[in-house]
């Protein structure tokens, strides 16, 4: 029997099992990963951005977990010698109406601990000379990683200190008795004194399995990218984000440069007929019935009709994604930009069409589920992993 048995391979459930195994050495650990990868979702499609707290209500999870984990990741990647660049953003305002919204962004980030400055025109250039802007915010504790290596480095450590991984262990039943947690996967069961639930795209599926019902359901939102062309990489030095639209929850098109040297330009946020939808035809009958009879979704689409309309056309119009980007960058032509990676985010959604706009961490009698972590829970993982862990109940 187990002690801790962790459902997920991504960069979350690999945090939490670091995390259990840093306090408790002799833990007999086991991650379930349905795939034969690890960090093959939300982690392996993330942007690579380290982001710093800016955006999020102070004091809530995510404003808290992000400015501590932009420090907590930045530590360990200098640690185990992986790649990353502390390079710092630029959040632009690029009309007089977007200027107030940059001011309230200004505030927020103050509140929350940040060391960011107001940029003038004249200084936004020097920073980024093909941007188009009145005014910007700079945000030097931003940077960009690659995920995927992080993670690599979490499975590493796991296994050296005792940890079992198994992959291809998709769970199909959990039973969570007064005494312990059986978990049934596909060629195996697994018991175990205590559960993790960190399946991000199936977390609340789950959480429903163990026999928790929550006033929430993941709707997957599909992020499609461009990518610069390679002679057209000098444009961008480092990080370009708009200012948010306050009535849309997404973050609209921006410029990031990659650990690689590439960029990526997006991205469009639509709806995904299937919670693994990395392609637009990608679809799967279980998932898009789940999200169309689920009465958030509508509630949500009444809510934004214009706004998610706009993502759509965007999807489908080449020439008004190129508009987008221009707004930030005029010099951008349709032949400058080539398709590239997409990636589906875990939103979680109440059934009021209320979007969790926080990560939402559920406690069970002998299970913790993170129910919603979707950005920035990448550079919040090792925050989340120590705090879940701070919760378990001593075994």
């Amino acid at each position: 029997m187990y002690d801790y048995m962790i459902i997920g391979g991504g960069i979350v459930g690999l945090s939490v099992g670091m995390s259990i195994l840093e306090k408790h050495p002799s833990a007999k650990l086991v991650i379930l990963e349905k795939e034969k990868k690890l960090a093959q979702h939300q982690t392996g499609h993330n942007s690579g951005v380290i982001h710093s707290g800016i955006y999020y209500k102070p004091g809530s999870f995510k404003a808290t977990f992000a400015k501590a984990g932009s420090e907590s990741m930045r530590a360990f990647a200098h640690k185990h010698g992986i790649s990353h660049d502390i390079c710092g953003k630029v959040i632009v305002a690029t009309k007089k109406e977007e200027l107030v919204h940059l001011e309230n962004l200004y505030k927020r980030g103050l509140e929350n601990g940040l060391p960011i400055e107001k940029l003038t025109q004249q200084q936004l250039k020097e920073k980024e000379p093909h941007v188009n802007g009145l005014e910007a915010i700079h945000v030097p504790t931003a940077g960009i990683i690659d995920y995927k290596e992080v993670s690599e480095k979490m499975a590493e450590l796991i296994r050296l200190q005792g940890g079992v991984i198994e992959n291809g262990a998709e769970v199909k039943a959990i039973d969570e008795g007064p005494d312990h947690v059986t978990i049934e996967t596909m060629n195996n069961s697994f018991k175990g004194k205590f559960m993790i639930n960190c399946a991000g795209l199936h977390s609340d599926r789950m959480a429903k399995l163990a026999g928790y019902l929550t006033d929430l359901k993941i709707v997957p939102f599909r992020g499609e990218y461009f990518m610069l062309k390679e002679d057209k990489r000098h444009l961008v030095k480092n990080l370009i984000y708009p200012v948010p639209n306050p009535n849309f929850p997404f973050l609209g098109v921006h410029f990031t440069r990659m650990v690689n040297g590439a960029v990526d330009v997006g991205p469009n946020a639509v709806p995904a007929f299937k919670r693994e939808a990395y392609k637009k035809a990608d679809f799967h009958l279980k998932d898009f019935s789940e999200m169309v009879t689920y009465p958030g979704f509508w509630k949500l689409a009444m809510k934004y009709p214009k706004d998610g309309m706009g993502e759509i056309y965007r999807s489908v119009v080449k020439s008004k994604f190129v508009q987008s980007a221009q707004v930030l960058m005029p010099e951008i032509t349709a032949n400058d930009l080539v398709p590239g990676p997409a990636g589906v985010r875990a939103q979680g959604l109440r059934k009021d069409g209320s979007l969790v706009d926080d990560f939402f961490i559920i406690n069970g009698s002998k299970s913790i589920h993170v129910c919603n972590a979707p950005s920035p829970a990448a550079t919040a993982s090792l925050e989340i992993g120590k705090w879940v862990v701070e919760r378990i109940p001593h075994i």
